[in-house]
C-alpha cells in the first residue's frame, strides 16, 4: 500500500491518475449526487491535496499563517480579481434591462431590418444585449420580444429565438464582464482587453455561423407554434414597463453606455502597447482602463441617465441593484472553488506532469485546453465549472511559459469555446430554452444544441488558426 501511495505522488502517471480520479469524483458529484458544483469543487480539492501529500499546514494553513493557505489565496486571488467586475456587470445589466433598454433596440433593428430580416435583427439583439446581460437573464427578458416577433411574422418561434440565443451565448462565453471569461483572466494572466478582442475575433463567425447560418435553416424545418392562449404584456400591467414606454431611452444611449466599458478597457489595452512606459497618459488610461474602474464609470453613467435623469430616485436605483446581485453570490463562490481546485492541482505537481505528457505527445496545449473544457462540459453540464476547472488545470502550463498576452487569450477562448458545446439535459440552460420557446426535449435538441456545437467548434477553429499563426 505504502509503495502504491509514493508511485501515485511522486511519478509522472501517478499524479495523472489522482487527477483523473479527482475529476471523476468531481463529477460523480455533480451528475449522480446532485451536490452544489460549489461544494463540490470545494470537496474535491482538499480531497485531492490530502492524497498528494500536501502538508495539512499548506492545504489549510495554521492559526498564525491561515493567510497564506491554499485555501484561501485560491478562493481569494480570483474572487479579488473578479467579484467587482462581476457585481458592477450585473448590476449595469438590471439598470439597462429596467429602462426598457431592450424594447428600444428590438424597435430600431426590426425597422432597420424589415419583417424578411428579423431574425437577423434577433440576433444583433442578442449580441448588443448579451454583453452587460446575462445569459439567463437575458432570455426572461428578450423571450417575449421573440413571441411577439414570430407571432407578427406567421413564423416558427425557432426563427426568431435561435439567432437571438446565438448572440447571448457568444458574449456569455466569450466577452467580459461576464463570469466564464473574467475568471479566465484571472487564472490564466491576461488581461481583459485582449480577452475582449479576442472574444469578438473568435466568437463572432461562430455567432455568424451557428446563429444566422443554422438558426435560419433549422427554424424553417422545426416547426413551434406560438401558443394560442399567448397575449403580449401591456404597459400598463407592468408599473415598471409603463415608465420606460412613457419615457423610452435613445437606442444611440444605450448603445453608448454598453460601449463605454469595453472603450475604456481598449484604451487601456492599447495605450500599453503603444505609448512610452512612463508616460502620463498612459497612467490615465491605465486607470480609467482598469476593468473595476470602467464598470464603476458605466454604471454611475448608467445610474445618471437611464435613472435619475429619467425621474428615479437613489432609493429606487439601490432597490434595483440590491435584487440584481442576488444571484451573483454562487457564482462567485463556484468560481472561487474552481481557482482553488486549480491551486492545488498546481501545488501538487500534477500540471507540470500534464505539461510533461503533453510534450511528449505533441499535443498543442491550445487543443488540449479545448478538449478538457469539452469533457467536463458534457459531463456536467455547467459551463463554469468546466471554464474554472479547466483553467486551473492548463495555468501550469501557460503561465511562465513565454506565451504573448494574445496567444494567452486564445487558449482562453478555446476554453470558453469547449465550454458551451452539446448542451443537453444536465444543462439547466437547455431546460430553460425548452420552456421558454415550447419546445419538446427532442425539439431542444434539434435546434438549440445542434447550435451550441456549431458555436463551440467554428470559435475553437478561429482561435486555433490564429493561434498556429502568432506562436
Amino acid at each position: 500500500m505504502g509503495a502504491t501511495i509514493d508511485w501515485l505522488r511522486t511519478t509522472t502517471p501517478g499524479l495523472l491518475v489522482l487527477c483523473g480520479l479527482a475529476i471523476a469524483v468531481l463529477l460523480f458529484a455533480i451528475i449522480k449526487v446532485k451536490l452544489e458544483p460549489f461544494i463540490a469543487l470545494l470537496m474535491t480539492g482538499l480531497l485531492l491535496a490530502l492524497a498528494a501529500g500536501l502538508p495539512v499546514s499548506k492545504i489549510v494553513g495554521t492559526p498564525l499563517k491561515a493567510g497564506e493557505s491554499i485555501l484561501e489565496t485560491g478562493f481569494g486571488g480570483i474572487l479579488g480579481h473578479i467579484a467587482v467586475i462581476i457585481g458592477l456587470g450585473t448590476v449595469l445589466g438590471a439598470i439597462l434591462e429596467r429602462s426598457g433598454g431592450a424594447d428600444v433596440l428590438t424597435d430600431r433593428l426590426l425597422r432597420i431590418f424589415g419583417e424578411k430580416g428579423a431574425p437577423i435583427a434577433m440576433g444583433l439583439l442578442g449580441l448588443i444585449f448579451g454583453v452587460p446581460v446575462f445569459f439567463d437573464i437575458g432570455i426572461f427578458v428578450l423571450a417575449p420580444i421573440i413571441y411577439v416577433a414570430a407571432k407578427r411574422g406567421g413564423r416558427s418561434l425557432v426563427l426568431y429565438a435561435m439567432p437571438m440565443l446565438a448572440g447571448l451565448s457568444m458574449t456569455h462565453a466569450f466577452l467580459p464582464p461576464h463570469p466564464g471569461p473574467v475568471a479566465l483572466g484571472g487564472l490564466l494572466g491576461v488581461s481583459l482587453g485582449w480577452l475582449i478582442i479576442m472574444g469578438f475575433v473568435c466568437g463572432i463567425p461562430g455567432f455568424i455561423a451557428a446563429g444566422i447560418v443554422w438558426g435560419t435553416w433549422i427554424g424553417k424545418r422545426v416547426i413551434v407554434e406560438v401558443p394560442a392562449d399567448f397575449t403580449p404584456m401591456e404597459p400598463d400591467e407592468d408599473p415598471e414597463a409603463a415608465k420606460a414606454a412613457k419615457n423610452p431611452p435613445s437606442v444611440w444611449l444605450i448603445c453608448a453606455i454598453i460601449a463605454i466599458p469595453l472603450v475604456l478597457i481598449l484604451g487601456a489595452t492599447f495605450g500599453f502597447q503603444i505609448l512610452d512606459k512612463d508616460s502620463r497618459l498612459l497612467q490615465v488610461l491605465t486607470f480609467f482602463g482598469t476593468p473595476a474602474v470602467a464598470l464603476l464609470i458605466t454604471v454611475l453613467v448608467a445610474f445618471y441617465l437611464l435613472g435619475i435623469r429619467r425621474g428615479q430616485s437613489v432609493q429606487e436605483l439601490s432597490s434595483i441593484t440590491a435584487e440584481s446581485l442576488k444571484p451573483v453570490g454562487m457564482v462567485l463562490l463556484v468560481v472561487g472553488a474552481g481557482a482553488f481546485f486549480g491551486k492545488v492541482i498546481s501545488a501538487t505537481g500534477i500540471g507540470t506532469a500534464l505539461a510533461d505528457t503533453m510534450s511528449a505527445a505533441g499535443l498543442p496545449v491550445i487543443v488540449l485546453s479545448y478538449l478538457i473544457s469539452c469533457g467536463l462540459r458534457i459531463a456536467q453540464g455547467s459551463a463554469t465549472v468546466a471554464i474554472v476547472t479547466t483553467g486551473g488545470i492548463v495555468a501550469p502550463l501557460v503561465i511562465d511559459h513565454g506565451y504573448s498576452q494574445m496567444s494567452i487569450a486564445l487558449i482562453a477562448m478555446s476554453i470558453a469555446a469547449g465550454s458551451i458545446i452539446l448542451s443537453h439535459v444536465n444543462d439547466g440552460g437547455f431546460w430553460i430554452i425548452a420552456k421558454y420557446f415550447n419546445m419538446t426535449v427532442k425539439q431542444t435538441l434539434q435546434t438549440w444544441t445542434v447550435l451550441e456545437t456549431i458555436l463551440s467548434v467554428v470559435s475553437f477553429a478561429v482561435a486555433a488558426l490564429l493561434f498556429a499563426i502568432v506562436s
